[in-house]
Parts: structure tokens; C-alpha cells; sequence
């Protein structure tokens, strides 16, 4: 097969992995050496069916010794099949980063003969990335579980990132519709990867000359309306893997139906507000405080498709408000609608100065309609009444926004 037709099936095949960010390293450029990446990452640019350009983001092969039923490389599938070798990979990646069409490299692969078998090739490209070619450039490499520890080692030595999915949020789950799958399987591959991330820190402290191993930590991705697990579910599942494995990103990707699916699987698409809903969720968690308990409730185990997950906790919570803005701790101020993490430092700098009042808000540009209910500044006090309304959480969320087409057709009066 011409190398050509290998990169268009094998770069679409890859187009349903997200957890691709590229923040978190810095290879400094050296002399002789090709690229640098920096620790902001690299800035993606996207086609319109989810690839991104800036990474060349391939697949090494997509053909799979595993029948995931969600998969659209799974075994049992009939789509057109390709293989690169290492060394096709490497080329391609030197020359598209030569002609600046990428800055970096996303490599990940169906499972071939063994996950041993299928992780030495991937270590095979990137190690002559680096050794032969002397490319700094960004590399992030799927790791596959149940390989040799030692390779895992191996892989973080050459790359930037790893990241091993975990597909779906429970064991059921993976039961039910990836059965030669194991989450234990999948949690210790990344155990392990944490564990020689922090060894390296620690040889690191002793000589800078020892290698820093995945400098950019590992993340993984979870499929989000394959199966009929809850976003409590799913969130509890993402709070541990940031506690207990250090990941940096937990990636929601929505189930995306294909022709002739397995009967198990849904229909149709989850709704894209709800992945949205949960990288909210997900963000409060990492850098608000807010534990996954308190997004979700037993008798309301999804997240609120109305209003953000912030706004939700706060109207099930108005015992908690108003909060003084002048008076308040960062974890107060961090929970009131419409502060975002940046507004509350500068609240926090500026109160020792003078007391805030709404105009300050204002300035800072605050989203007022969202936060006034909930907070109490020098010039203004709201009211209980406001605060106990049943009509609070219609005053406070956001405008419904109006889709592309949707705003369109206002423009024109209606008509398309």
C-alpha cells in the first residue's frame, strides 16, 4: 500500500483519541539537535472531523487482537486496514516537522501480536526520534497495558507524555463491551508510570545529568454514553485517577455511532452539552476544591444540563451564601458563580487596598448577573428573598446560545 493511503486511514483512525494535549514539557533546543517544545504546549488547530494538525496524530497500525464492541478499529470491524512501519513513521514525522505542518507527534496503536510486541514498536519510533535524529520536538506515545514494566520505563525515557485509556468508567462497564479488558490491568500500567515519573524527580535532584522521564506526566480518556454509567460515576472514577495516579487530564470523549454497530450500543450520540458539562465539572475539581460528592447527588446523579455545575452546587447550597468579597477566604470566594480562579486573586491583591464594591466587579468584568445573589460587597446586600427565590437559577444562568445556524437564520429574518 502507498504510504499516502496508509496516512489518510491511519490518521482517521486516530481522530477518536482527545487525550492529546501537548502542556507540561520543555526540551530546550541544542545544537545539532532538531525542535524544542516549551512547557505552554503546542497550539492545536483542528479539521473539521476532530484531527489535530499541529501534532501529527496517527495510529501505528488499526489492526487490533481486541474486539472492543465501542471501537471502530475492533477486530471483528470491516474497515479498510493499514500498517506503518517504524521507520515510515519516523520519516513522516521529520518531514512534516521540517516543513512546520506539525510541531510535535501523537502515536498510538491498535494491539499486534502482544502488548509487549505492539509497545516496543512505538519505542522503536521514538527512540530513533530522538538518538538518530535528534528530534526535541513533542512526542506522545500511547502506552499499552499489561506490557513489561521495563518498557514503560523505556517509552517515558523518549517521550513527553504517555497516556493509557481507560475506555469506560466502570469494570461492568469494560465487562460488557471490552471484555479482554481490565481496569486493575489498565490503573497499574499507569501505578507504574507514576512510580518511575517520581523516581526519575528524585534522581533527578541528584544529578541533572539522569534522565527526566515523561516530563509532561500521563493523562488517559474515558467514552462517555456507551454505556449507561452516570456522571457521578464517571466523575468519582476521574477524582481517584487525579489522587491516586497524579494523572494530569482526564480526556470525556462522546460515544460517536458507526455503521453496522454492535445492537449493545446506543443509537445515537450522547448530547455534546454533556461532555461539556463534565470538563466543567472536571475542572472544578482540579483547581476549585470541589470533590466529586458535591457535583452530583444520589437522587440526582447527572449533571444539570440547565445551568453549570458551579451554579448547581450553589442553589442546592444557599445556606453557604452570601459571601462578603472583603472578607471572604479563597476557598469562599472560589465557590461564588461567576468568580473565576484569576478574578479571586485579584479580589484578594485589591481588598487590601480598599474595600470592592459591584462597580469593582464590574471592572474586573465579573460576570454580575451570575455572582450578585450570592455575594455581599460594600455597597451592596442582597436581599433573602432574592437568595431563597425559586426563580434564582432561571436569573443567574447564562443567555441561551444561539447555534450557528440557529443565528443565521435570525439574520436573515428566518430563512436560510
Amino acid at each position: 500500500m502507498e504510504l499516502e493511503n496508509k496516512l489518510r486511514i491511519l490518521a482517521d483512525s486516530a481522530k477518536y483519541d482527545a487525550s492529546c494535549a501537548s502542556s507540561g514539557s520543555r526540551r530546550s533546543a541544542e545544537l545539532g539537535a532538531l525542535g524544542n517544545t516549551a512547557a505552554c504546549g503546542v497550539c492545536h488547530s483542528y479539521t473539521p472531523d476532530g484531527r489535530c494538525v499541529s501534532l501529527l496524530k496517527i495510529l501505528l497500525t488499526n489492526y487490533c487482537i481486541y474486539d472492543c464492541v465501542f471501537c471502530v478499529n475492533r477486530s471483528s470491524s470491516d474497515i479498510p486496514r493499514a500498517r506503518f512501519t517504524p521507520a515510515e513513521v519516523v520519516q513522516l514525522t521529520m518531514d512534516f516537522y521540517k516543513r512546520n505542518y506539525i510541531e510535535g507527534l501523537f502515536l498510538s496503536s491498535g494491539i499486534i501480536q502482544s502488548p509487549d510486541y505492539t509497545m516496543e514498536q512505538l519505542i522503536t519510533v521514538a527512540r530513533s526520534l530522538r538518538l538518530e535524529h535528534r528530534f526535541n520536538g513533542y512526542i506522545h506515545l500511547k502506552t499499552i497495558p499489561g506490557c513489561a514494566p521495563e518498557l514503560l520505563r523505556l517509552s517515558g525515557i523518549y517521550a513527553d507524555r504517555l497516556s493509557a485509556n481507560v475506555e469506560l468508567p466502570t469494570q461492568a462497564d469494560l465487562d460488557k463491551l471490552a471484555p479482554e479488558k481490565n481496569s486493575e490491568i489498565i490503573e497499574g500500567a499507569m501505578t507504574i508510570v507514576k512510580s518511575e515519573i517520581n523516581e526519575s524527580k528524585q534522581e533527578r535532584r541528584k544529578s541533572k545529568a539522569a534522565p527526566l522521564l515523561a516530563p509532561a506526566g500521563q493523562s488517559t480518556q474515558m467514552v462517555i454514553g456507551a454505556t449507561p454509567s452516570t456522571d457521578a460515576q464517571i466523575l468519582h472514577k476521574a477524582s481517584r485517577l487525579y489522587s491516586d495516579l497524579g494523572l494530569r487530564r482526564v480526556y470525556y470523549s462522546a460515544f460517536s455511532p458507526f455503521p453496522k454497530a454492535d445492537p449493545r450500543l446506543p443509537i445515537s450520540a450522547p448530547p455534546l452539552l454533556r461532555e461539556h458539562r463534565l470538563y466543567e465539572a472536571d475542572w472544578l475539581i482540579r483547581y476549585y476544591s470541589f470533590s466529586a460528592d458535591e457535583l452530583t447527588t444520589p437522587h440526582q446523579p447527572n449533571l444539570d444540563a440547565q445551568v453549570d455545575p458551579k451554579l448547581a452546587w450553589a442553589l442546592r447550597n444557599r445556606e453557604f451564601f452570601p459571601v462578603d468579597v472583603n472578607r471572604a477566604t479563597r476557598e469562599q470566594l472560589l465557590r461564588v458563580p461567576g468568580l473565576g480562579y484569576r478574578n479571586v486573586n485579584r479580589i484578594i491583591s485589591i481588598r487590601r487596598y480598599h474595600l470592592l464594591s459591584l462597580d469593582d466587579l464590574r471592572k474586573l468584568r465579573v460576570s454580575l448577573r451570575r455572582c450578585k445573589p450570592f455575594v455581599i460587597t460594600s455597597d451592596h446586600n442582597p436581599s433573602v428573598v432574592v437568595l431563597d427565590s425559586e426563580r434564582l437559577a432561571a436569573c443567574t444562568a447564562a443567555p441561551e446560545q444561539l447555534s450557528l445556524f440557529e443565528a443565521a437564520a435570525s439574520a436573515v429574518g428566518g430563512e436560510l
